[in-house]
């Protein structure tokens, strides 16, 4: 529902007793956590509360690696990239005796609600811990693969999709100076969000994602079309159905006898200097998410849809599906 928003998910009266709250990161990092962490003690600080940063993850709540946070711990962060808090993937907390173990060393700490950054798995993961144990709980989008229903746009992907655009652009004037095919692959696990918005704004002479089968016929009469001896850029999404760039590029070797170079941009598109619009983004919904906290709110993700705060039962963030909008695919169509 929306912030302001007349139905049954009503928020319940302020919990007075709340004293005490954690945050963490999980997941793959995204840039903009750290400007999220920063706001989540801040407003938390401003609201009478004592915040508690959680260091690695689910693995670390497990462990009790907990750690209080303040003013000078989360000074000078909000432009760096990558989680202060660290991040992992625990097979453990998985199991119910691992989110039993999670559970219980939160309780041991006194904390009160929880604020959890990260994408579906870390969702996952927050919905068990609310419903077997009872914990106050809400996740933030921190992706940099903007695959979560429920928000417009999630932590670190505006960063990400102007880091490989950067990318993009700089293997453009190589291609060009030699005439040649590059396909570029671009992260997104599953989804095309990334794939589609930098293949626009670089002008790619073909997009391949992983919500339509990828037409190689189509592919080689687009390459034919554009002079097999000049600059051409192909887009790939990591999870496009054919393998990726390097699997398109030889089924076009063998199928064709185009040849071509490849370029996985990988990881280098999660790291890095958050930009403003994720630094916003980030702290507006860190502060959404304790005021939530404060209000009774748990078991949902805090997303921004229309420039409005809404709060998205955790469940429906992975079972209801985000597509690309509409219009996007619309100019695609006519662009490339």
């Amino acid at each position: 529902m929306l912030r302001n928003g007349n139905n049954a998910c009503s928020p319940s009266p302020i919990f007075a007793a709340m004293k005490r709250i954690a945050v963490f990161t999980s997941g793959g990092d995204a840039p903009g956590m750290n400007a999220h962490i920063r706001a989540v003690e801040r407003v938390g600080e401003k609201r009478g509360l004592e915040v508690v940063g959680i260091l690695g993850g689910y693995s670390g709540m497990i462990a009790g690696h907990f750690e209080v946070l303040d003013r000078v711990r989360t000074a000078s962060i909000v432009e760096r990239g990558g989680t202060v808090l660290k991040t992992s993937r625990s097979a453990e907390f998985t199991t119910v005796e691992g989110r039993a173990k999670a559970a219980q060393q939160l309780k041991d700490h006194g904390i009160d609600g929880v604020v959890a950054c990260g994408g579906d798995g870390t969702f996952h993961g927050a919905h068990f811990l609310s419903q077997e144990h009872g914990i106050n709980i809400v996740g933030t989008p921190g992706t940099i693969d903007n695959d979560l229903w429920g928000t417009d746009f999630t932590i670190g992907y505006d960063t990400a999709i102007n880091t490989a655009a950067s990318a993009i652009d700089r293997i453009r004037d190589t291609a060009d100076s030699h005439g040649r095919l590059f396909f570029i692959e671009v992260m997104g696990r599953h989804a095309g969000f990334i794939a589609m918005d930098v293949g626009v704004a670089c002008g790619a002479e073909f997009i391949a994602v992983p919500e339509t089968m990828t037409d190689v016929e189509l592919l080689y009469q687009r390459i034919v079309a554009q002079g097999l001896d000049k600059r051409t850029i192909v887009i790939v999404g990591e999870g496009d159905e054919l393998g990726g760039a390097l699997k398109i590029s030889k089924l076009m070797e063998s199928r064709f006898g185009v040849s071509s170079k490849v370029s996985i941009l990988g990881h280098m598109q999660r790291g890095g200097s958050p930009t403003v619009r994720d630094r916003v983004l980030a702290a507006r919904l860190g502060a959404a998410a304790v005021d939530a906290l404060l209000e009774g709110i748990t078991g949902v993700m805090i997303g921004e849809q229309n420039q409005e705060i809404a709060y998205v039962p955790l469940h429906e963030t992975w079972e209801r599906r985000k597509t690309v909008p509409t219009y996007l695919n619309d100019l695609v169509s006519l662009l490339v």
